[in-house]
């Protein structure tokens, strides 16, 4: 039987980069074919171009057989391609209807758009696929795991048979990882055809019956998931041999670094997004903080590091006050920030590399003297930071936006672990790379709490934080609702206190009452 899609000798040119070097792929029908690939491989590039959103400059795209002009969004759909992106394209104010029928607004009853009808199909999109959605709940109401269910159902809701998943899993607990796993085999085994980008391995080899690995551009191999496994694919994506495993000393952890008492920290809609979190970081330990998305730990972090305001409650560093400081008088105190959100409050991205390598020490002895810089200084520490975080830039001079994300973070990595640290407060520090950079900031983690740092890690990535902590608490709905040893911890049961249940005895978290809510409340204003 002939693929349903074949791309091919796509090719696709930047200036100065090759980003798809004459590619090939194809695509059969009812089947999930993984693409795998290190930071710059040129995924993403190859997947924006078969959605539309670049035009290729060599290669053509077959679809059912004949050749087909894809020159944007509007035309993928046409030809029964969708993708689902990372961030989800979906407005939290507007009902699952709502937002399904965003943009084709077709179906009308006489002048007013049909929701009634709409709902109906999703409906029988939900009980065909399994995909249990409720048409009339609103977006923000929802979990994660099912806005995802949402941004498929717009897919099959336009009568798309080729999905594209871009890193569908980032986001979901492990129990929503297999409820998407399900709802895949399903659209499957029902004809869809599904290409799966993901940097996770594990999950590669257990939903994937095709394989196909890019590097610098190119396509370098493809593999069988049941004659394969993590470290093959690993050495093929990175082309040399990755250790998977964080090998560590038992820790031994020492004075108290970082100290958190019944802190209450809002969001921009003055919502309570931290709600009376205590705990302490030691020197020569790792914290991981292990929860969904959304549940407050970016609020969290932006309070510790002085990029948000602090409601009530206590915060020292080395028995300092910080809780009202400054980004600035906190890394002073020999901090080190990886932030959740590397564009927004880790770069300057219309500034060179060489400028953001320093951004923290710019001011400072060997790269100031006075009010004067010492460009000399700032340009040798770039080329050697560049040169050992492995940073990928044709050079240290060009505005940092030009990097790929996975370089860009690089970047914030190179700048934060260069120099003496007593804490490191990383959130999301392996978002975005490739199985050989991850390797190699695990590495550095383990490394600084060694050398007597103390770390706090918050990630959305379960098998990180088991990996690199040596104690875990996890966070429902702004508190944290257990700690436990790392060398205690289960999966699955770190995977049920995410979802707010205590596997003990089933139950869920408990919740605020409205009345302690605005007790709550009262006691900030």
């Amino acid at each position: 039987m002939a693929p349903i899609l074949e791309l091919r000798a796509i090719t696709k040119r930047f200036p100065g980069v090759l980003a798809n070097d004459h590619i090939d792929l194809t695509l059969n029908q009812g089947e999930i074919h993984a693409l795998l690939g290190e930071n710059g491989a040129g995924k993403s590039t190859l997947m924006n171009v078969l959605y539309g959103l670049y035009r290729p400059d060599e290669g053509e795209i077959v679809v059912r057989g004949k050749t087909v002009n894809i020159v944007g969004p509007g035309d993928a759909i046409a030809q029964g391609i969708g993708m689902v992106h990372q961030h989800f394209m979906l407005i939290p104010v507007f009902t699952v209807t709502e937002n399904v029928m965003l943009g084709d607004e077709s179906i009308k009853n006489g002048v007013v758009l049909d929701r009634k009808l709409v709902a109906s199909k999703i409906r029988d999109l939900s009980v065909k696929y399994g995909l249990e959605v409720n048409p009339n709940d609103y977006i923000g109401n929802l979990s994660v795991g099912i806005q995802q269910r949402v941004e498929i159902i717009k897919l099959l809701y336009r009568d798309a048979h080729i999905l594209i998943l871009d890193e569908p899993t980032a986001v979901l607990t492990p129990q929503e990882v297999q409820d998407l796993f399900v709802v895949l085999r399903n659209l499957k085994a029902q004809g869809n055809s599904i290409i799966f980008i993901t940097h996770k391995l594990k999950e590669v080899l257990e939903l994937a019956d095709r394989i196909t690995v890019l590097r610098l551009g190119k396509v370098v191999g493809s593999a069988d998931p049941r004659n394969t496994d993590s470290a093959e694919l690993a050495r093929m994506m990175v082309g040399r041999s990755v250790i998977l495993s964080v090998d560590k000393e038992p820790a031994k952890p020492r004075d108290v670094i970082l100290n958190v008492e019944n802190l209450v920290v809002m969001d921009e809609r003055q919502h309570i997004m931290v709600n009376g979190v205590s705990f302490q970081v030691r020197a020569g330990e790792v914290l991981g903080i292990a929860g969904v998305q959304g549940n407050g730990q970016t609020e969290l972090a932006d309070a510790l590091t002085g990029l948000r305001t602090v409601q009530s409650g206590r915060v020292t560093i080395l028995d300092q006050d910080t809780t009202h400081a400054t980004p600035r008088r906190i890394s002073e105190l020999d901090v080190a920030h990886v932030p959740e959100d590397r564009q927004e409050d880790g770069l300057v991205l219309n500034f060179p590399v060489e400028d953001n390598l320093v951004l923290n020490e710019y001011y400072r002895p060997p790269f100031a003297k006075g009010l004067v810089i010492n460009r000399a200084a700032i340009e040798q520490a770039a080329l050697e930071r560049v040169k050992e975080y492995d940073v990928r830039t044709p050079s240290i001079y060009v505005n940092t936006s030009t990097l790929s994300g996975g370089n860009q973070q690089k970047v914030i990595v190179a700048r934060e672990f260069s120099r003496d640290i007593k804490l490191l407060i990383a959130s999301q520090p392996t978002r975005g790379l490739d199985v050989g950079s991850i390797e190699y900031i695990h590495k550095r983690i383990i490394e600084k709490r060694d050398q007597g740092a103390a770390v706090l890690l918050i990630s959305n990535e379960l098998d990180e934080i088991l990996s690199l902590s040596d104690r875990i608490a996890v966070m429902f709905k702004g508190q944290i609702i257990d700690t436990i040893n790392a060398d205690d911890a289960d999966k699955q049961a770190l995977g049920l206190l995410m979802a707010g249940v205590h596997s003990e005895t089933g139950s869920r978290a408990p919740q605020e009452t409205a009345e302690q809510k605005a007790e709550t409340q009262d006691e900030i204003a």
